[in-house]
Order: C-alpha cells, then structure tokens, then sequence
C-alpha cells in the first residue's frame, strides 16, 4: 500500500510542478490572449454581415454561427444586431473552386483541392480594415456522387473555417500594433 502512495505521489507532484513551471513561463515572457489585442480594435459588441456567393448559399449559416462563434470566445464580446453599430464585420464569401490533384488509373479524381475566397472588411477604432483571405484545403473523394457531394460540403466548411482563423490572427496582429503604438506614444510623453 505504502508503494502505490509514493507512485502516486510521484506523479502528482510532477504534475504539479510541469502546471506551475508552464504558467510561470507563459506568465514571464509576457504572453497575452488574443482577445486582449482585439480589444484595442473593436468595443464589446460587434455587428456582423455575411454575404455569401449565390451559387453556394448553404454556406450561410455556417459563416455567420461560426463569426458569432469567434465574437464571443476570441473577441470576449457580443453580437450587435443594430445595422448602425460603431463596429461590424462584413464577410464577404466569394465562393470556391475544386482543383483535382490527383486521378486513379481509370483517370477518375481521388483528391482534390478545394480555393476558398473570403473579403474580411471591418470597421474598427483604427478605422476600415480589409483583409482578403485565401484559404485552401485538400480532401479526398469517392466514387459515390452522394458521398462525393458530402465531402465536397464538408471540404468548403473545413476552408472557411481555416479563411476565419486566418482573419483571427489578422485581427490580432492589427490589435497588437496598436498597443504598441499606444505603449510608444505612452513613453515618449
């Protein structure tokens, strides 16, 4: 029994000390979320407009959930549904294109390449900001044109979903700027 404890103890307090030592160099080297850069552009609530390619109107609601979605876990702020909000985000989906990249021997597509093009413009306390994205994502297909169909569904969802993690990055790097900016400014007074 006095074995099993030591083990246990053992581990636990490795545990303990990797947490503690993690936090402590994410704490030292300055680290910040990205929802503290975002603050510096957009206020609480942020309008949001999706405006998707007619060709592929599924896609939607997919868009729109998914930039309430990152409103309120990344920016830590809410949707405004005032058109007149001081600060919105406007999607703009331009649609996708399919590249095959490669063929079986019957010449038949295996894999191919899905190009999503989305236009991010945002206003924000900086001002207008736009932000062209070009997400990729590669996926395989099937024989069966009721799966292939699926598949090509799912590949747009995964592209978009790539397209607004880039444009969160984008917002967090522009978000960082201007606290350097506003760091600089603060020290030359």
């Amino acid at each position: 029994m006095k074995q099993n404890n030591k083990i246990f103890l053992k581990k636990n307090i490795l545990k303990f000390l990797i947490f503690n030592f993690s936090f402590l160099i994410l704490a030292g080297c300055g680290y910040k979320p990205s929802s503290t850069y975002i603050k510096n552009l957009f206020d609480e609530r942020v309008y949001v407009e999706v405006n998707v390619d007619k060709v592929e109107p599924e896609n939607a609601p997919f868009v729109k959930d998914e930039m309430n979605r990152l409103i309120y876990t990344r920016f830590k702020g809410r949707v405004s549904h005032d058109k007149n909000a001081e600060h919105y985000i406007k999607v703009n989906y331009g649609g996708s294109s399919f590249i095959p990249i490669s063929r079986d021997t019957n010449g038949y597509i295996t894999r191919y390449r899905v190009d999503i093009r989305v236009l991010f413009t945002m206003k924000t306390k900086k001002g207008i900001l736009q932000k062209n994205v070009l997400a990729r994502h590669e996926a395989n297909i099937q024989a069966s044109s009721f799966t292939s169909s699926l598949l090509r569904i799912e590949a747009i969802k995964k592209g978009l979903a790539k397209a607004l993690d880039e444009f969160l990055a984008y917002v967090s790097v522009e978000g960082a700027k201007v606290s350097e900016d506003n760091n600089k400014s603060d020290a030359v007074k």
